[in-house]
């Protein structure tokens, strides 16, 4: 009787050991030597380094090093500072329109980065104090940076598409075309929040004085313009445009994005050899940690599918209580209430591959149940206690900012993200008509 769950209690033991702080690979890859050698002896381990092989051999997964180097770099190339102005100033005569700026730039730091500790932090830096000089309410203002920053966890290029892309045996280019409509939705929703707050409450959001806004008119704002919007925009063309089109995979446009960041660096003057090192040695730390937690669970799913566990989970999913879409909600609230706890990298390595196949195998549309993934997991930056921008933001926020603002900043912004995803599963198409389209178009050729 014990055996027939033993997955369960594998699964039990491993969460029970994340929350005592022990670090995620390790604690992967312990769990599963342990209830490997319990229940199959060691001979079991014989067909992990094919895995381990596998992964490290995948030529899909060298885009994650290669976006976080473009995002990195982008970072000490001051496009963020750039972009934060520019957008201020054309947004600034309308109430709210330095937080309808904070969540423009955040989409096109998403879409030209994907990485959101930098785009949290940097926002943070530079829009935070503007907005609190401002007299923006704090918790609008931290609301706005932090979910602002978590848009490039959805907004293509993204990280975690390029990982459930691998995962799911999804084309990542799918996921990215597939990931536009949603993405956009998002900012469109989180606007149009931050409008109505400023219509009803006009002292929380109030527009940027017109004597700010006439000293850089002109000439100057055209320079602004020229140098803070178009090289964003140039970059995103070169790395969405080529994978769009067909003339790139997702590992050869990041390869491009990498190098159209350094450029950029360069000619804002800031490749020197100092942020040269710095970008590459976080680099090489990002990945190896993403890797590593990788190669971790790659072990644990090998034991866990080698005690049934896939079986064990699938006739749970399979009872007539989750028919319908019953199934698909309970890893959907799963994913959820999981993020409050943990990281997304460790929910993606650790969940996915466990629900994902049941869900697909139950019909549902691998690019829209990737999407759906991706949009859940989007919150776990923002809900408490374990949200990463809210550490990030806290990290560089004033003294006067404290926790109980982050925390009633972020609640709107949660609901409008499970809004968002509400609209996804009762319309689908709005994750699946470019990607439909793309292949219409390439079959008519």
């Amino acid at each position: 009787m014990f055996e027939e769950y033993l997955p369960l209690t594998m699964v039990g033991v491993l969460f029970a050991a994340l929350m005592l702080g022990y670090p995620v690979a390790f604690t992967l890859g312990g769990v599963a030597f342990f209830f490997g050698w319990y229940g199959f002896g060691l001979d079991f381990f014989n067909l992990l380094p094919l895995r381990i092989w596998g992964v490290m051999t995948n030529f899909t997964l060298l885009a994650v090093p290669l976006f976080v180097y473009m995002g990195v770099m982008l970072e000490k190339s001051g496009l963020a500072e750039d972009l934060l102005e520019t957008m201020a100033l054309l947004f600034g005569r309308i109430r709210g329109g330095m937080a309808v700026s904070v969540v423009a730039v955040g989409a096109l730091l998403a879409a030209s980065t994907g990485i959101v500790g930098a785009t949290v932090v940097t926002m943070g830096l530079l829009a935070l104090p503007s907005m609190l000089r401002r007299n923006y309410q704090p918790e609008l203002a931290v609301g706005v940076i932090a979910s602002a920053g978590t848009l490039g966890q959805i907004i293509p290029p993204s990280i975690i598409l390029v990982l459930l892309g691998d995962i799911m045996n999804v084309p990542v280019g799918d996921l990215f075309l597939g990931a536009v409509i949603p993405g956009l939705s998002l900012v469109v929703l989180y606007i149009l929040y931050i409008l109505a707050v400023a219509g009803i409450k006009p002292a929380w959001a109030p527009a940027i004085p017109a004597d700010e806004r006439a000293a850089v008119l002109g000439p100057e704002l055209l320079r602004r313009i020229a140098w803070g919007l178009v090289p964003p925009l140039v970059l995103m063309v070169a790395v969405l445009g080529s994978i769009f089109a067909g003339i790139a995979s997702p590992t050869e446009s990041a390869a491009m994005g990498g190098i159209g960041a350094t450029i950029l660096a360069a000619l804002n003057r800031r490749l020197t050899l100092a942020a040269l090192a710095d970008t590459v040695r976080t680099t090489t730390r990002l990945t190896s940690m993403i890797f590593i937690i990788l190669v971790g669970a790659s072990a644990f799913g090998l034991v866990f599918r080698g005690l049934a566990g896939d079986d064990l989970i699938r006739e749970f999913l399979e009872m007539e209580l989750f028919a319908g879409h019953g199934a698909l909600m309970v890893v959907m609230t799963v994913l959820f209430v999981l993020g409050f706890f943990l990281d997304f990298i460790e929910i993606t390595f650790i969940v996915v591959p466990i629900m994902a196949p049941i869900l697909i195998d139950a019909g549902y549309d691998p690019v829209w149940l990737g999407i759906m993934i991706a949009m859940n997991l989007q919150t776990s930056f923002l809900t408490p206690p374990f949200g990463f921008s809210l550490f990030y933001l806290k990290g560089v926020a004033p003294p006067s900012i404290t926790t109980g603002h982050l925390y009633r900043g972020i609640v709107p912004f949660v609901v409008i993200q499970l809004l968002a995803l509400g609209l996804l599963i009762l319309w689908p198409e709005l994750a699946l008509w470019l990607p439909n389209m793309a292949k219409e178009s390439m079959l008519g050729q």
